[in-house]
């Protein structure tokens, strides 16, 4: 059994080909005609890259205080030379970089590119993806307006319950988790202070540390070839790395012209409204951000000890995977991801619209 796991550590960690000759100049990618896909990981990453500089200069401005951080934004909007535009990237990056996140996850399960020895580039993935969903969660409350209280309320009281249906102990998870997150049993400056230094400190430390590792996978394994035909290969360097650069560039310049041009408060309906919050009981009609609404539509029209539980064991499943789906056929996995996908678009686009009629 020791030996086993010594060469199953050996073929997950090939040592012997860390080396820079290795990572650059031998390095070969497959063309093929899914190409396209290997370009998702470095979108998703450029986006990263674009949330942590336009971060860096919205935080000398930025006052995390309920008194002065409504007008903190109203001065970096208003007053601060781009500092709309900066904002605005800031928000739509992160929205680029859930979408890109989703769609690399979705690509790589459908063509089966988590086998080994890929297992821990996966399970990785996966993490980061929660990590990116929870950076949306923790900065959608900093600019401290009602809507953003409200949305992080609905947040905070679904954790809370998330473990009420079960007796005993059992209860306890949620409740702690959401008290502590808040700070309290309401939402108040603490909150802002804790999901301020979640956004800022903790969460891109974890995510730089798991990326680190993800991409140390990633250049030890090389890119998945085994479900396809390969036409060909190609350098690495510098052939594919130029055309990620040009990928980028494009996306950036994507970016640019959506950030210049379409506000991102007022495209998705909510505007900074109150620079005073009431804490009074959360109104019907609040939502949170379009990526989380995969799992709001469900909340809303279905038990919530079902939801809630089917939520827990379909991430236990989507983690494991390498465990769970490696005997699946090809035709499966691609069937499962295009489900997965067309149930992700109903939820987003519709699902909203629909809650809001079901509860007129």
């Amino acid at each position: 059994m020791f030996e086993k796991i010594i060469q199953s550590l050996k073929d997950r960690f090939p040592t012997e080909k860390i080396n820079f000759e290795n990572f650059v100049l031998k390095k070969e990618v497959p063309v093929h005609k899914l190409s396209w896909i290997y370009y998702l990981g470095g979108m998703t990453m450029f986006c990263f890259l674009i949330q942590v500089i336009t971060g860096l200069l919205l935080l000398p401005y930025y006052q995390p205080n309920i008194i002065n951080a409504y007008q903190s934004i109203e001065y970096i909007s208003y007053f601060v030379p781009s500092g709309i535009l900066v904002r605005n990237l800031h928000a739509w990056s992160s929205s680029f970089m859930i979408f890109f996140a989703v769609i690399h996850l979705l690509t790589v399960f459908a063509t089966k590119s988590y086998q080994k020895p890929r297992e821990l580039t996966w399970m990785t993935g996966v993490i980061l993806l929660i990590i990116t969903l929870g950076f949306g969660f923790t900065g959608y409350l900093l600019p401290w307006n009602q809507l953003s209280v409200n949305a992080t309320k609905v947040g905070m009281e679904i954790l809370q319950s998330s473990t009420s249906f079960l007796p005993g102990i059992f209860k306890l998870p949620g409740e702690f988790f959401a008290t502590n997150l808040r700070g309290g049993a309401s939402i108040t400056q603490s909150t802002l202070s804790r999901f301020f230094a979640l956004h800022v400190v903790i969460l891109p430390f974890i995510f730089l540390a798991l990326i680190a590792i993800h991409l140390f996978s990633v250049q030890l394994h090389g890119m998945s070839k085994e479900s396809f035909k390969v036409k060909r290969y190609e350098k690495f360097f510098p052939d594919f790395f130029v055309k990620d650069l040009a990928v980028w560039l494009f996306l950036f310049l994507v970016l640019l012209v959506i950030a210049q041009t379409i506000p991102y408060d007022s495209f998705l309906s909510y505007p900074l409204k109150a620079q005073y919050i009431d804490n009074s009981p959360t109104p019907a009609g609040i939502k949170p951000e379009w990526y989380f609404l995969f799992l709001y539509y469900p909340l809303e029209v279905l038990p919530k000890t079902f939801v809630i539980v089917s939520s827990f064991l379909i991430f236990v499943l989507i983690l494991l995977t390498p465990t769970f789906f490696k005997r699946l056929s090809m035709r499966s996995h691609i069937l499962i991801a295009l489900f997965t996908f067309v149930y992700l678009v109903i939820s987003t686009v519709w699902g909203g619209a629909i809650v809001q009629i079901i509860r007129k």
